[in-house]
């Protein structure tokens, strides 16, 4: 992708960072599932670990000095509070980000693809009134989420030099414009 450029132009993605906790072993997992698949695509990823804020800091200094073509987020918790810093340095260095959560699509990251919270509140709300109705829990089936949201940010498209195809943005459930 021509960063310096003025104009949309399409970005093909071959080194992806991936922003992660070494302290939360889900991340650390999917780590390692992108690892395995990348080759299979053509794609290397590069492994960004953050913990504090002097680590995101550090984070950011290496994604200025190489920038990757696009970066993966996961939601870990210990990241929630450095979400808009993180959205905004994307955004600076005209990153692709690619969050699970709509919330950070909507305050400026490019695309989301996830759970619908709604709906899992939705399921949580009926398994409250079954409790409340006297179910005992543990009779309760284990529920996963079934309804999955993909959110696309156009202006953060444009404001970072990039075109959506319109191939995608049919598929998407929400696009912010």
């Amino acid at each position: 992708m021509n960063r310096g450029c003025g104009q949309l132009v399409s970005h093909s993605v071959s080194r992806v960072a991936y922003l992660w906790n070494p302290d939360n072993s889900a991340t650390a997992d999917i780590l390692e599932d992108l690892r395995k698949a990348a080759p299979l695509f053509h794609m290397t990823i590069v492994s960004l670990a953050a913990r504090t804020v002097v680590d995101f800091d550090r984070v950011f200094a290496q994604m200025s000095s190489d920038p990757p073509d696009a970066v993966l987020m996961t939601s870990d918790p210990a990241h929630q509070g450095h979400m808009p810093a993180i959205i905004d340095f994307l955004l600076n260095n005209r990153i692709p980000g690619l969050f699970q959560t709509r919330e950070h699509v909507v305050a400026g990251g490019l695309m989301s693809y996830g759970v619908s919270f709604s709906d899992l509140f939705r399921m949580g709300a009926l398994y409250t009134d079954k409790i409340l109705r006297g179910t005992n829990p543990g009779d309760l089936p284990i529920a996963q989420p079934v309804t999955f949201e993909f959110v696309i940010n156009l202006k953060t498209a444009k404001a970072i030099g990039l075109e959506i195809p319109a191939t995608i943005i049919a598929r998407a459930d929400e696009v912010i414009e």
